[in-house]
């Protein structure tokens, strides 16, 4: 159940950063902070995607493992272009939202399938 859950949320997340891209690129004239994001936001997704298939279960947590990292590195870049103020304060704490809670399922999940 926590599989479908974060593979719905990280695929929905993976939108949110397409999309926020698209406007950093055309309204801010930003590229290089928002390409960064755009690789390790929608990394996680990808990643999510693949171990759901997995060959096995060391492959699962593997899979599992590099999302979460994905997810703390956009976490950065999110927290940089705030303070950067490519994004506004309600951008920021919407994103922020959105990917505390992909990094806390993906903990859990890592953590539970270690066991």
């Amino acid at each position: 159940m926590a599989e479908n859950q974060i593979e719905n949320k990280s695929f929905d997340f993976a939108v949110r950063i397409v999309n926020l891209y698209k406007h950093l690129n055309s309204e801010k004239k930003e590229y290089v902070l928002s390409k960064q994001l755009l690789r390790s936001g929608t990394s996680i997704g990808a990643n999510v995607s693949e171990a759901q298939r997995g060959q096995s279960k060391a492959d699962f947590i593997s899979k599992m493992s590099i999302a979460l990292k994905e997810a703390n590195e956009s976490y950065y870049w999110i927290k940089l272009l705030y303070k950067t103020d490519y994004i506004t304060e309600l951008q920021f704490l919407s994103l922020e939202t959105d990917i505390t809670e992909i990094i806390k399922l993906l903990v859990s999940i890592c953590k539970s399938s270690n066991k």
